[in-house]
C-alpha cells in the first residue's frame, strides 16, 4: 500500500464528513450483504436473545435502573442531574440546596416496589422519604413537622443521598483506583471475560492536567502489566486513552503543537503498553477532532519501535458518516506498516452534542446519521467490513443490542478471531448468553476513577441508553415484544430512503424556520480551511481605500494610512475622512427609501448573499483592520448576515411609515455586524441612513456599504460618513433634519448624544442606544469546574475582552475558588497571543495605542497594590495587552468598565448570594450576566432578581444570536429595544405623537412620596414570555417586563389619566403628575420613564431636563398607543445540556 493510496483514502474521509445520508445509506445497506433470508434469520435470533434475557432472574443493573428512571420520567432526569453534581460539591449548604432542588419536586412514591432490584427499591424508598421531608409546602401541622424535620435532619438527608449516589456509581465504575478495579475484575475474569480499563476524567484544561493524566495512564499500564499473563494481547486486559486528556489544546487550530507535543506522549504510552503485552486503544472523541486524531494515529503507528505488536487499537464510531471510509484507511495503514491493529466499533457517544454544534455553527449538514436505525445499519455494514479485514485488523464489537449481536454472530459464522465488548454494569445478560451459546470472547470496558468523576460518566451512559427507543431501555419493558426490540434496522432505514433525514431534527440552515440561517464555516475541517485560507490569502497584502460615499460628489479630507493593530508595519489601506461639506451634503441629499416593503426586504436579502459570497475579503479586512481572529471574523460575518435577513422579514410586516433620516453611529469592536445591523433595521423600515463608522474601522464599513448599494439600496437612502466623532458624529446628532439616532458605544458618549438630541432634534426622535456594562458571572459550588473555566476564559478574554458583553467581574463561591482560580491560570497559560491572520492565534490586539495604555495602566495600578494575581506575556510589537486577573472585594471596587482582557475576581460565601446580586444591581449597569449552577431554583431566583438585559446560564455570556438571543441592556447599559429582536425594527417607524394644549393642572401631592408608593405597584412577574427558535439543547426565552415607575405629565389631567392607563396595562407603577415644571424632572429620583403628549417646546424642555441628569438614560415617551414603550425586554439563555447531555434530543433519535 503506497503513501499516495493513504493520502487518497484520507481525502475520501474528508469528502464524507457531511456526505448526504441519501447517498451513504444505500451504500451501507449494500455493504452489509444481507439477503432477505439472512435478515429474517438474524431478527429471529435477536428476538430469541431478548426472550432469553427476560427469562433470566438477574437482569443488569442499568436495565433495571432505566426501567424505573428512564428519560421519560421527571424523576429520571432529576436523578441524573443530581448524580452529575452532588459528589463534587464541598459545602453542606449547597449540597442541601441541590438535594432539595432535585428531589422535592419529584414523585418518587410511584416507583416504590415496582422494580425487580432490591437496590433500586431501596433507593426509591430513601428518595421518597427524602422528598416528603423536603416538600414542606403542605398546610397545617404536617407541613410544620416536615419543616422541622427538614431543618433538623439535613445532615442525615445529606449523608443518605450521598451514600446512595456512591452506591449507584459503584454499580457502573469498577474501582476508584486501577488496583481496586483489577481486584474486582477477577470474578468476571474467572468466567472468561477480559477487561479494558478507562481512566475517568474530563479533557485536560491545563498542561498540569495533561501531565497528571499521562502519569495516571503510565501507572495504570504498569499495574495492568502484572495481570497480563495470558500470552496474547487479545486475551490480556488492556487500556483505553483519550487524546484530549493528554494535551490541553487538542484542536485543529493547534495541530502543529499537537504533532510536536502530543505524539511523543502517546508514543511513550504505546511503547509502555507494548512492553507490558497489553492492548492500547485510542478512544473516539468529537467529530471535529477525528481528522487530527488520524494524524496522531498515523504518526504513532508508523514508529518502527512498535513493529511486531498487535496491541495498538483505535475506536471508530458508527454514527459518523465517515466511519466506513475510516476503516478503509485504518486497514490500509496497518497493511502499509505490516501491523495487525485492533479496531473497536461503537455506536457513538456524542450524538446530541454533534447535532447541536452543527446547528450552532450553521454548517451544511450533520457529520453523523440522524436516526438511530441508520446508526444501527452503519454498525452492521461496518461490522461486515471489519470481519473481511481480519488479516490486519482484530475486530472488537462494542454493543448491548441483541439484534446487533445476532447479526455479528450470523455474519462471522465459525470465525473466532474477534471479540464483543460491553460496558461494566451493562449488557451482562446478553453477553453471558452469547458467550454460552456461541463461545464468543467478550471484553468489559471498565471505568476507573474517583466518585466525583464517575458520575459524569454515568450520566453520559444514562443519556445514551435511557431514551424509550433504546435497546437497553426496552429490554426489560415487557410491553415491547421481543420481535419489536430486535427489529431489523435495515427495513426501518429502507422505509425512509427517499427522505432519510430525521424530521424531528432541523438542518442547521433551517433552525429558524423560513428564515435561512447564516452560512457557517467549519474551521476544524481541512478541506474548508484549505480553501478559506487560500481565498483569504489573496487579500493578505491588498491596499483597500475608502472615503465618504454620498448621493453627491464627495469632498473628503486627505487620506490617511490604516494600520494593522497586530502589526503596525502592515498598511491595510487608506481612509479619507468626511469634511464638513460632505456632512452637509449628506444631510441635504438624504431621502427615505420609498420602495415597497417587499422590495426593500429583497434588497437586504441580496446584500446578505453578497456578504457571504465576499467572505474571503471581509475576513481579511476584519483581521488586518480590526485585529479579529478567524473564528471571531466568521461569527461577525454570520451576525451581519443574520441581521440583514431577520430585519428583511420584519420589514414585510410593517404598516407605519418611516421616521425619515436616521443617523447610525457604530463601534470598532463589531465594525461589520453592528454597523450592518443598525443600517439594516433603519432601511428595513424605509428610512434614509447616514452611517458613521468608528474612526478605526472605516475600510470594512465602506465594503459593506458597497454591497448594500449593489444589492439595490439607493445611494440617497444610504450614505457613509467616515470621520471623527467630535466632528461628524457631533454634526449628525445635532441637526434637526435627523429623525433618530442609533448608537452603540460608551455610556458617556451616549449621554452626550442624548443631550445634543434633546437640544436640537424633534422630541420624538428616538435614541436607540446600546452601551457598556460591568458584566458579572457567578459560579457556585455545584458548577463543573472545567465547564465553568472554559466559559470564563471565553467570556473574559475572547476578542481580547473587547466586547460590550464580556465578563468583567467573576464571583466564585469560596468553597471552590482555589480550584477554579488554579485551573483558570493554567488555561490562561495555554492561550496564544499574536497576529490574528494565523489560525493558531487565540487572542489578538486591542484596537489602538490609546486603549493599550489605558488598560495596562489599570493593570499596573492593581499590581502596585498587590492585587494582580496573574498576567500572561504579550508580544512586543503591536497593540497587545496580555490577559490579566485582578483580585477585588466585589463589583463595587470598579469605577468604570475596563474594555480589554482584564478579569476581576471576587469570592463569596454560600450565604452571601443575595448581597452579591444586590451589589451587581447597584452598579446601575444591566447588560449581560452569567451563572454557573446546577440548582434550578437558584437559576430562577437569581435571574428574576437581577436587572440585566441578557442572562446566560451554564454557558459563556458572549455571542448573542440574532432572532434567538436579542441583545441589549437597560439602565446605564442602554435604552432598548433589543437588537435582533421583534421590537427593534418597529422602533424605526413613525408613531402617533399628539400635541395637546396644556390645561394648567398639576398634581397637588408630594411627588417623591407618590413615586415611592408607585414603586410598590410595579408588577413583579413578566408581562409575557416568548420562547425563541434556536439550536437544540438551548432554551432562549425573551420576557417583557414593566419599565418601573412612569411619570404621567399630560399636559392635561385627562391625558395623564390616559397615559396612566397605558402604563398600568404594562404592569408599571404610575404617578399622575400633570404638566409639572421641567426643572422638577432634573431633581426627582426613583422613576424610570416620563410620558408627555403636549407641544414640542415643552417636550423639548422635558427631554433636556431628563438628558442632563446623571446616570441612566430616562426616556420621554411622546407616542400614544405604543405599549412596547412602557416595557423592557430581558432574555435568558440556558444551556440545557450542561448536566451531561440533551435528553429531549436523544429521545427523538429513534422516534421518527
Amino acid at each position: 500500500m503506497t503513501t499516495d493510496s493513504l493520502t487518497q483514502l484520507r481525502a475520501t474521509i474528508r469528502q464524507n464528513l457531511r456526505a448526504p445520508e441519501s447517498t451513504l445509506l444505500p451504500q451501507l445497506i449494500k455493504q452489509a450483504e444481507l439477503a432477505p433470508a439472512d435478515r429474517a434469520r438474524i431478527t429471529a435470533s435477536g428476538a430469541d436473545l431478548v426472550r432469553a434475557i427476560r427469562a433470566r432472574t438477574n437482569p443488569g443493573m442499568m436495565e433495571v435502573f432505566l426501567a424505573e428512571y428512564g428519560l421519560s420520567t421527571d424523576e429520571g432526569i432529576a436523578l441524573m442531574c443530581l448524580a452529575e453534581a452532588l459528589l463534587r460539591v464541598p459545602d453542606a449548604d449547597t449540597i442541601d440546596a441541590l438535594i432539595e432542588d432535585k428531589i422535592a419536586p419529584s414523585n418518587w412514591g410511584q416507583h416504590l416496589g415496582k422494580s425487580a432490584s432490591s437496590l433500586v427499591n431501596a433507593s426509591t424508598w430513601a428518595l421518597m422519604l427524602t422528598g416528603k421531608v423536603l416538600d414542606d409546602e403542605k398546610p397545617g401541622i404536617a407541613g410544620a413537622l416536615r419543616g422541622l424535620v427538614k431543618r433538623v435532619g439535613e445532615p442525615v438527608i445529606r449523608t443518605a443521598v450521598a451514600r446512595a449516589m456512591r452506591e449507584m456509581g459503584r454499580q457502573f465504575v469498577l474501582g476508584r483506583t486501577i488496583v481496586e478495579a483489577m481486584d474486582r475484575a477477577k470474578k468476571q475474569e474467572a468466567k472468561g471475560f477480559t477487561y479494558s480499563y478507562d481512566m475517568l476524567g474530563e479533557a485536560a484544561m491545563t498542561e498540569a492536567d495533561a501531565k497528571r493524566y499521562h502519569l495516571s495512564y503510565s501507572e495504570a499500564i504498569s499495574a495492568i502489566a502484572k495481570g497480563a499473563t495470558k500470552g496474547s494481547v487479545a486475551a490480556n486486559p488492556g487500556i483505553s486513552v483519550k487524546l484530549s486528556a493528554l494535551f490541553p489544546r487538542y484542536e485543529v487550530a493547534k495541530s502543529a503543537r499537537v504533532l510536536s507535543e502530543l505524539v511523543p506522549r502517546v508514543r511513550a504510552l504505546a511503547l509502555l503498553a507494548k512492553s507490558a503485552g497489553i492492548g492500547f486503544n485510542i478512544d473516539a472523541e468529537e467529530a471535529a477532532r477525528l481528522d487530527l486524531s488520524l494524524d496522531v494515529i498515523e504518526a504513532v503507528l508508523s514508529d518502527k519501535s512498535l513493529a511486531g505488536w498487535d496491541g495498538f487499537g483505535v475506536v471508530v464510531q458508527a454514527y459518523g458518516r465517515r466511519a466506513s471510509a475510516v476503516l478503509d484507511w485504518l486497514y490500509a495503514l496497518a497493511k502499509t506498516h505490516n501491523r495487525r491493529i485492533m479496531v473497536r466499533l461503537v455506536k457513538g457517544a456524542y450524538w446530541d452534542t454533534e447535532i447541536k454544534l452543527a446547528q450552532v455553527n450553521g454548517l451544511s449538514d450533520f457529520p453523523l446519521f440522524t436516526r438511530k436505525a441508520a446508526t444501527d445499519v452503519s454498525y452492521i455494514a461496518n461490522a461486515r467490513k471489519l470481519l473481511n479485514m481480519r488479516d490486519h485488523i482484530y475486530p472488537q464489537f462494542a454493543t448491548h443490542n441483541a439484534h446487533t449481536v445476532a447479526a455479528i454472530l450470523d455474519m462471522a459464522g465459525d470465525a473466532t478471531d474477534y471479540e464483543f465488548q460491553r460496558l461494566h454494569g451493562m449488557g451482562e445478560s446478553l453477553h453471558d448468553i452469547a458467550m454460552a451459546k456461541a463461545g464468543t470472547h467478550c471484553r468489559i470496558y471498565a471505568p476507573v476513577g474517583a466518585h466525583r468523576d464517575l458520575l459524569a460518566y454515568l450520566v453520559r451512559r444514562l443519556l445514551e441508553n435511557g431514551a424509550n427507543s433504546s435497546f437497553v431501555n426496552q429490554i426489560v419493558d415487557e410491553d415491547v415484544s421481543p420481535e419489536e426490540v430486535a427489529a431489523d434496522p435495515l427495513a426501518a432505514v429502507e422505509a425512509h430512503l427517499a427522505a432519510p433525514l430525521n424530521p424531528a431534527i432541523a438542518l442547521p440552515a433551517y433552525i429558524f424556520g423560513a428564515r435561512r440561517n447564516s452560512m457557517g464555516f467549519d474551521l476544524t475541517d481541512t478541506v474548508t480551511l484549505d480553501k478559506l485560507m487560500a481565498d483569504r490569502d489573496a487579500f493578505a497584502e491588498s491596499q483597500f481605500t475608502a472615503g465618504p460615499i454620498l448621493a453627491a460628489t464627495p469632498n473628503p479630507q486627505s487620506a490617511n494610512p490604516v494600520l494593522n493593530p497586530a502589526n503596525p508595519t502592515d498598511i491595510v489601506g487608506h481612509l479619507a475622512e468626511a469634511s464638513e461639506a460632505d456632512t452637509e451634503a449628506a444631510l441635504a441629499a438624504a431621502t427615505p427609501w420609498a420602495e415597497p416593503a417587499a422590495n426593500r426586504a429583497a434588497a437586504l436579502r441580496r446584500a446578505a448573499d453578497a456578504y457571504e459570497a465576499d467572505h474571503a475579503a471581509l475576513f481579511a479586512i476584519l483581521a488586518r483592520e480590526a485585529g479579529k481572529t478567524l473564528a471571531d471574523a466568521v461569527s461577525e460575518l454570520r451576525e451581519a448576515v443574520d441581521f440583514l435577513r431577520y430585519y428583511a422579514d420584519q420589514a414585510e410586516s410593517l404598516t407605519a411609515p418611516a421616521r425619515g433620516t436616521i443617523a447610525c453611529i457604530s463601534p470598532w469592536n463589531f465594525p461589520l455586524a453592528i454597523f450592518t445591523g443598525q443600517i439594516a433595521a433603519a432601511l428595513a423600515a424605509g428610512n434614509a441612513v447616514i452611517a458613521k463608522p468608528a474612526e478605526s474601522t472605516g475600510l470594512i464599513a465602506a465594503r459593506a456599504v458597497a454591497h448594500l448599494h449593489a444589492a439595490g439600496v439607493p445611494t440617497s437612502a444610504l450614505q457613509l460618513l467616515p470621520g471623527a466623532g467630535g466632528i461628524v458624529g457631533k454634526a449628525i446628532t445635532s441637526d434637526a433634519r435627523i429623525n433618530g439616532v442609533c448608537f452603540t458605544g460608551s455610556t458617556i458618549t451616549a449621554q452626550h448624544i442624548n443631550r445634543a438630541m434633546a437640544e436640537n432634534l424633534s422630541p420624538s426622535a428616538p435614541l436607540i442606544a446600546e452601551t457598556g456594562g460591568l458584566n458579572a458571572m457567578i459560579v457556585d459550588s455545584t458548577a463543573l469546574p472545567e465547564q465553568a473555566v472554559r466559559d470564563i476564559v471565553a467570556s473574559a478574554f475572547q476578542s481580547a475582552g473587547q466586547r460590550c458583553s464580556a465578563l468583567r467581574v467573576l464571583y466564585v463561591q469560596d468553597d471552590i475558588a482555589d480550584t477554579i482560580i488554579h485551573m483558570l491560570f493554567g488555561a490562561m497559560d495555554e492561550l496564544e497571543m499574536g497576529d490574528t491572520w494565523h489560525l493558531s492565534t487565540d487572542i489578538g490586539p486591542v484596537i489602538d495605542a490609546k486603549a493599550q495604555r489605558k488598560i495596562q495602566s489599570h493593570i499596573d495600578a492593581a499590581a502596585a497594590e498587590g492585587r494582580l494575581l496573574r498576567q500572561s506575556i504579550a508580544p512586543a510589537a503591536g497593540h497587545f495587552v496580555a490577559p490579566a486577573v485582578i483580585r477585588v472585594n466585589g463589583i463595587k471596587d470598579l469605577e468604570e468598565e475596563i474594555f480589554g482582557p482584564v478579569l476581576h475576581i471576587a469570592r463569596f460565601r454560600s450565604g452571601e448570594l443575595d448581597k452579591v446580586i444586590a451589589d451587581i444591581n447597584a452598579t446601575g449597569f444591566g447588560l449581560t450576566f452569567g451563572l454557573h449552577t446546577r440548582i434550578d431554583d437558584r437559576v430562577e431566583a437569581v435571574i428574576s432578581a437581577l436587572r440585566v438585559g441578557n442572562a446566560y446560564v451554564n454557558r459563556n455570556q458572549i455571542g448573542a444570536v440574532v432572532g434567538s438571543q436579542p441583545f441589549g441592556g437597560e439602565g446605564l447599559s442602554g435604552t432598548g429595544p433589543k437588537a435582533g429582536g421583534p421590537a427593534y425594527v418597529p422602533r424605526f417607524v413613525a408613531a402617533d405623537t399628539p400635541e395637546m394644549q396644556d390645561d394648567g393642572l398639576t398634581a397637588g401631592f408630594d411627588l417623591p412620596k407618590a413615586i415611592a408608593t408607585a414603586r410598590k405597584q410595579v408588577a413583579s412577574l413578566p408581562l409575557a414570555e416568548h420562547d425563541l427558535p434556536g439550536p437544540t439543547g438551548e432554551s432562549n426565552r425573551l420576557s417583557d417586563v414593566p419599565r418601573g415607575v412612569v411619570l404621567c405629565l399630560g399636559p392635561t389631567m385627562a391625558a395623564a389619566e390616559a397615559q396612566a392607563a397605558e402604563a398600568r396595562a404594562q404592569g408599571n407603577g404610575v404617578v399622575i403628575a400633570g404638566a409639572i415644571a421641567a426643572e422638577q424632572l432634573a431633581t426627582l429620583s426613583g422613576f424610570d420613564a416620563a410620558v408627555f403628549w403636549g407641544d414640542a417646546t415643552r417636550a423639548r424642555a422635558y427631554r433636556s431636563a431628563l438628558a442632563n441628569r446623571p446616570g441612566a438614560l430616562i426616556p420621554l415617551i411622546v407616542e400614544r398607543g405604543q405599549p412596547e414603550r412602557y416595557r423592557l425586554e430581558r432574555h435568558v439563555c440556558i444551556d440545557t445540556t450542561a448536566s451531561g447531555g440533551n435528553a429531549q434530543l436523544l429521545a427523538t433519535s429513534g422516534d421518527a
